[in-house]
């Protein structure tokens, strides 16, 4: 059992910044792959970035250029830095782990661990 508890996000107003960490109770270079995902209300959760044990790194369309995923593995902890932010992003960000290698296209269900989910809300 992995747990992964979150932190960071809040409020910020369209243009502003904000940053969300993940830290795992487990060494995660030895996670396949770690990710992103956010779930607006009313929609399906859907997935914003993924790293892979290399460290390679993939961002869907909406937020490339202003999102960026990270890892710092002697601290274990997983990071998502927003800029640029929009309306659109505000949705509650959950953090995930998988045993397995990053797939793609990829789903909820290739994660094994989720953080306990945190929001983030922007305003015009």
């Amino acid at each position: 059992q992995v747990d992964l508890v979150q932190s960071g996000g809040g409020s910020a107003q369209t243009g502003g910044s904000l940053m969300l960490s993940c830290v795992a109770s487990t060494t995660i270079n030895n996670l396949g792959c770690m990710a992103w995902f956010r779930q607006a209300p009313g929609k399906d959760r859907e997935g914003v970035a993924t790293i892979d044990k290399d460290y390679r790194v993939k961002h869907v369309e909406p937020v490339q250029g202003r999102f960026t995923i990270s890892k710092n593995a002697a601290r274990n902890t997983l990071y998502l830095v927003m800029h640029n932010l929009t309306v659109e992003d505000s949705a509650r960000y959950y953090c995930a782990a998988a045993r397995d290698y990053c797939h793609s296209p990829y789903t909820p269900v290739d994660f094994d661990y989720w953080g306990q989910g945190t929001q983030v809300t922007v305003s015009s």
